[in-house]
């Protein structure tokens, strides 16, 4: 069986809160293949709560923090496509990470192995099935909504 091919091509658009604090839309590209197999039904939102500045994004020590867990999060399931993140969201004092996974149980094995190398986070899961991939399918009207301004 050939190995799933997950696509690294991302895009970023700005959105609004309700509030008007901006939140930074990112979301991967080319995602149909993995939809294709059926078997990435369940969403998990991995959401960390931060201090905001003056804009809602978080500070440059949280960031570069937020960043070094993408990129390890990203080395873990680039290895081991279990799961794949499909979307980031940032800003009103909220990072949330979006993926989709083939299991809970070995996801949430995955993602404790991945975060046991960092300090404790402030971060909270919500898991769902989402076997339409509605999320995504929304997440990606940000983008298309951005190319037309």
């Amino acid at each position: 069986m050939a190995k799933l091919h997950i696509s690294t091509d991302w895009w970023t658009a700005p959105a609004e809160a309700e509030n008007g604090n901006l939140i930074l839309v990112t979301g991967r590209r080319n995602m149909q293949n993995v939809r294709d197999t059926q078997k990435y039904i369940y969403r998990l939102e991995m959401t960390w709560t931060y201090e905001p500045d003056a804009k809602g994004m978080p500070d440059l020590e949280t960031s570069t923090l937020m960043e070094k867990v993408q990129d390890a999060i990203e080395d873990c399931f680039m290895k081991d496509p279990t799961a794949v993140v499909t979307g980031i969201y940032t800003g009103d004092g909220l990072r949330n990470w979006v993926f989709y996974a083939r299991s809970l149980h070995i996801f949430q094995r995955k993602i404790n192995e991945v975060l046991s190398t960092f300090p404790e986070l402030p971060l909270s899961f919500h898991a769902e099935e989402d076997p339409n991939w509605e999320e995504y399918d929304e997440m990606c009207q940000t983008e298309i909504q951005d190319e037309e301004l």
